[in-house]
């Protein structure tokens, strides 16, 4: 790899609904694509009907393990990725208070009481409602504040720009976008640079390359970078483009949480 301290901050093994491999592939794939860290962010949609209380504690031993077993030659955060968290606050809140995270994400993968953005059908309706409410709950998201980095931002232009095509005009949302990079400045949060999306129909990071400025601009300190892997063969995928993007808007350095806190790490 060019870079000597790859990092991918967003990651799922087997206990993901949607993943295959375990934490201990994951790893040994991240070793040998030369990673110096991973976080392991199993999905955590808790507006769901599962039974978190095992999940949660099956996840987090299992990622202990990983950590234990690796110590020495990957470092291995663990993390949650939080799904729709505004709308089960007080379940948030308690399995956060149950186990010593180093790093969660905060993320929407829906609106509240609705279907995946996945499984939408944008050529049937206006999709300019439906993003003014998804950016109005990631603020709202934002000013709660119970995660340490947004992750992808612009999570439904994979399916309605990506897949889909149809063309959207941001800019209406400058207003609402703003206001969400502020909340993440103020309260010390990050933002991911998500890279998944440079391999699949997007063909972009989410967020892309604007917005980042933006954030940048507005102050921000906090970046992460992400695969979004599934796959242990996906480990670390695009993360050196995500560096490259992070230098040209003027990031000389990422973000990792170890216990909830943000650690700077230089860009070299």
């Amino acid at each position: 790899m060019k870079y000597k301290n790859i990092i991918d901050m967003h990651s799922h093994s087997e206990l993901s609904f949607d993943a295959s491999d375990s934490c201990n592939a994951l790893c040994e794939s991240a070793i040998k694509k030369g990673a110096a860290a991973i976080a392991i962010t199993d999905h955590c949609d808790i507006d769901g009907e599962d039974d978190f209380d095992s999940y949660c504690k099956e996840q987090f031993e299992a990622t202990k393990a990983a950590k234990e077993k690796f110590d020495g030659r990957l470092k291995v955060y663990q993390g949650l990725e939080i799904g729709q968290g505004i709308y089960r606050k007080n379940k948030v809140e308690k399995y956060l208070s149950l186990y010593d995270y180093d790093f969660i994400l905060g993320s929407l993968h829906n609106l509240e009481n609705e279907k995946d953005f996945y499984y939408l059908h944008y050529t049937d309706i206006d999709v300019y409602p439906l993003l003014q409410r998804y950016f109005d709950d990631i603020l709202k998201l934002c000013e709660w504040g119970a995660f340490d980095s947004l992750a992808h931002l612009t999570y439904p232009l994979r399916y309605i720009k990506g897949r889909e095509g149809i063309k959207v005009d941001l800019s209406r949302f400058d207003d609402v976008i703003d206001e969400i990079f502020k909340s993440l400045i103020k309260n010390g949060k990050a933002l991911e640079i998500n890279t998944s999306g440079l391999f699949g129909e997007l063909k972009d990071t989410m967020p892309d390359k604007a917005l980042i400025k933006k954030y940048k601009e507005l102050g921000g300190k906090y970046i992460t970078i992400g695969s979004d892997s599934h796959y242990a063969n996906k480990m670390c995928q695009g993360i050196t483009d995500g560096y490259e993007i992070a230098k040209e808007c003027g990031f000389d350095q990422v973000t990792v949480f170890e216990k909830r806190q943000p650690v700077l790490i230089n860009i070299e």
